[in-house]
Order: C-alpha cells, then sequence, then structure tokens
C-alpha cells in the first residue's frame, strides 16, 4: 500500500469517527509539479521535511499533532536503536524534533492501522 491509499484511508477515518476535529495532509511532495512550480513551492517553505498530516486538536499536553505517514514496513530506526541513514528519513525526523520542541505531539505513523492507534489516542488525550 502506498503512503497515498494510507492517505485516504485516514481522511475518511477522520470525516467518519472525528467528524468535528480539523485535520491538513501536506500533499506537496505527491505532486508533479512543473519546474517553476516546484521552485516556488521549495522558496515558500521552511524547511524539509514537513509531515504529512497536522490535526489542529490541542490537549492539555499538545497544541496539535503532527504524523509523517510511512507505509508499512519502512525502518524509521535500526535494531541498534540509532536512526537510519536515509537522508529524506532523517530530515523528517528532525523536523519533527523541531515541532515536538514547539509543543506538539509530533512523530511517525507506520502503516493505517499505526496511524489510527496514534491520532485516536492523541485526540483521547493520552
Amino acid at each position: 500500500m502506498r503512503e497515498h491509499d494510507i492517505y485516504l484511508m485516514i481522511a475518511d477515518y477522520m470525516r467518519y469517527k472525528h467528524p468535528s476535529v480539523i485535520y491538513r495532509f501536506d500533499l506537496a511532495a505527491d505532486l508533479k509539479l512543473t519546474m517553476g512550480q516546484a521552485a516556488k513551492h521549495k522558496r515558500l517553505q521552511h524547511f524539509r521535511g514537513y509531515p504529512d498530516l497536522f490535526i489542529a486538536q490541542p490537549t492539555k499536553k499538545f497544541a496539535g499533532l503532527f504524523l509523517e505517514i510511512k507505509k508499512e514496513g519502512t525502518t524509521i530506526f535500526l535494531k541498534n536503536g540509532k536512526l537510519t541513514a536515509d537522508q529524506h528519513i532523517r530530515e523528517q525526523f528532525d523536523m519533527l524534533n523541531d515541532l515536538a520542541n514547539a509543543g506538539y505531539k509530533a512523530e511517525f505513523g507506520i502503516g493505517f492501522d499505526d496511524c489510527i492507534k496514534k491520532i485516536d489516542e492523541y485526540l483521547a488525550g493520552h
């Protein structure tokens, strides 16, 4: 299953299970942009690695939830606990840390089930 398929399933789930919660997906990485559009998009961004999903629902502990969505089987950490050598995942990891330091819950979600679990736990205040 592709990440985009997971986005669609999460959007359907959110509309059904949490219809009053505001959320937004960042689809720019999934789009085929012209060179001009890509240059403009790059110029408008603060840093690379912005997460795929933002849930704009504050809790007592966090200002909102950011999820970087990965397909099932994606390796973030090696067996020794170290971050993978993949540069893109490292950029995303750094962005998630920056967002966490700014008061947001920010983490990777691996596959649909993991993402839903993290969303539901966050919205329940855990």
